[in-house]
């Protein structure tokens, strides 16, 4: 068949795109044939944005000369022109700036060589038409997540009901949300379902076996991805790519005998929130498992995105940003709650610790020296009761509460407190407990506190005068 005459006729962006298959079953090259009119330019015509690794098309080229090698767009090549199934798809690879509306047509074969017609719609805003233009099967699993995660409560039960969800679609071993912070450089799993046969694996345990996983793997996944939405990997010649791109990744998904992956990047805008992956998937199911990820992934970022932003407004708005404790209004409310019998305790103890000699440090050394005096005392608070609730009253003033103690652990809690090096001089805590049988008496604890935390700040300034605020 003359390809190039054939091309010519299409006044769309298209090219003819061949896929050679070895004696052993495996494909070999993928080349654009010929290409018309439109999609020559497309190559060839200067453009603001990502450029191809060549702006100069020749025919019989393989693809990697364009742009990176990308196992989905060989996929969907090997399905048209190999498996004669043709192939639809719309998707925007992050290497470029665009949505793609692909459309593949299988031509005849010839020997080894197997072709296929490569058809392009590309606009810059996604289509939200094209982007629900799903299959029944598909459609209702992605409403149903929809559905669950618009309608909770519970956010964190919630998601792991989805991450079960998408990995009985995927019929896969193991399924796992991963979120990841570029900053602290940390991986955290949000929520994890495996199999009966996928038990021995999971992402906790890879987490657990490898404190720096981030830097390790996590950190390589988006050059892994090489530029598309995604990452498939469906055999052992698929998983041969990864060996080349992220060696570490690949030798401990070995060891635990994975075979296939697939591995979602969860975006919201231009942040990278984490990850969806699956292992040891069901390769038959393969398009209905893209097609199926790639909106539940969009949706599952959204939601992942709400709840980060309201749980950082609510850090912010009960911890104190200078020394990190609990803040006054966090304080207050809790009083309350305890007050009301909302949050109810027994055998009640209050503990109120002041920094004697802050204001000469702030004074003579200035009030940066005097804001790392404070975070250091707040450290001291922390290390000395802890799983207690430690608070900033306000200035260099703390309030400790207490569980299930008495005056004698309280007496202990102080003397240990009291005996910390603070490191500016002779400055050190000031304290005064007091303890309750039933918790709705808390503000007579706190004034009993109070009252002797100020005598012994007395008993400090009159054997330290010249500190004296």
């Amino acid at each position: 068949m003359d390809f190039q005459a054939f091309v010519d006729n299409i006044e769309t962006m298209t090219c003819v795109i061949s896929v050679e298959m070895k004696e052993d079953g495996n494909y070999g090259d993928i080349r654009l044939v010929a290409g018309n009119k439109a999609y020559v330019q497309s190559i060839e015509a200067a453009w603001d944005g990502p450029q191809l690794m060549s702006n100069k098309f020749v025919p019989n080229s393989i693809y990697q000369n364009y742009f990176p090698k990308d196992l989905n767009f060989e996929t969907v090549c090997y399905r048209a022109a190999v498996e004669k199934h043709p192939v639809h798809t719309y998707v925007h690879p992050e290497r470029f700036d665009f949505w793609f509306d692909l459309y593949l047509i299988p031509l005849k074969s010839e020997g080894n060589m197997h072709y296929c017609t490569y058809t392009q719609v590309v606009t810059q805003k996604a289509d939200t038409k094209k982007m629900a233009n799903l299959s029944q099967d598909t459609a209702s699993a992605v409403l149903n997540t929809c559905i669950k995660l618009s309608n909770t409560s519970d956010f964190d039960h919630t998601i792991q009901e989805v991450v079960k969800d998408i990995r009985e679609i995927c019929g896969a071993f193991i399924c796992c949300i991963l979120s990841v912070n570029p900053i602290d450089r940390t991986c955290r799993v949000l929520a994890e379902a495996s199999s009966e046969e996928g038990q021995g694996l999971t992402m906790q345990s890879i987490l657990d076996e490898d404190p720096n996983f981030y830097e390790n793997v996590a950190e390589q996944w988006e050059d892994t991805i090489g530029g598309s939405n995604c990452l498939i990997l469906k055999n052992r010649s698929d998983m041969e790519y990864l060996k080349e791109r992220n060696p570490v990744w690949y030798e401990s998904m070995t060891t635990h005998r994975v075979e296939s992956i697939v591995l979602f990047p969860m975006k919201f805008g231009e942040e990278l929130l984490g990850y969806i992956w699956a292992t040891n998937f069901d390769t038959q199911k393969t398009d209905q498992i893209k097609e199926t990820m790639e909106l539940t992934t969009f949706f599952v970022a959204s939601s992942v995105a709400s709840v980060q932003l309201i749980r950082r407004l609510k850090i912010l708005s009960s911890v104190d940003m200078l020394t990190g404790v609990l803040n006054r209004n966090e304080m207050n409310e809790r009083i309350e709650r305890i007050v009301s019998g909302e949050d109810y305790l027994r055998n009640l103890g209050i503990v109120f610790a002041d920094i004697n000699g802050l204001k000469r440090v702030n004074d003579e050394q200035g009030h940066f020296a005097g804001d790392r005096l404070l975070k250091h005392a707040a450290e001291l608070l922390r290390d000395v009761f802890k799983r207690c609730d430690v608070y900033r009253a306000g200035g260099d003033e703390f309030m400790i509460i207490i569980p299930d103690t008495g005056d004698k652990e309280l007496e202990q809690f102080c003397s240990e407190l009291k005996s910390k090096e603070l490191g500016f001089g002779p400055v050190g805590f000031a304290t005064g407990y007091s303890c309750v049988n039933d918790s709705q008496d808390i503000r007579k604890a706190m004034h009993t506190a109070d009252e002797r935390m100020y005598l012994d700040k007395a008993a400090f300034y009159e054997k330290h005068p010249e500190l004296k605020r």
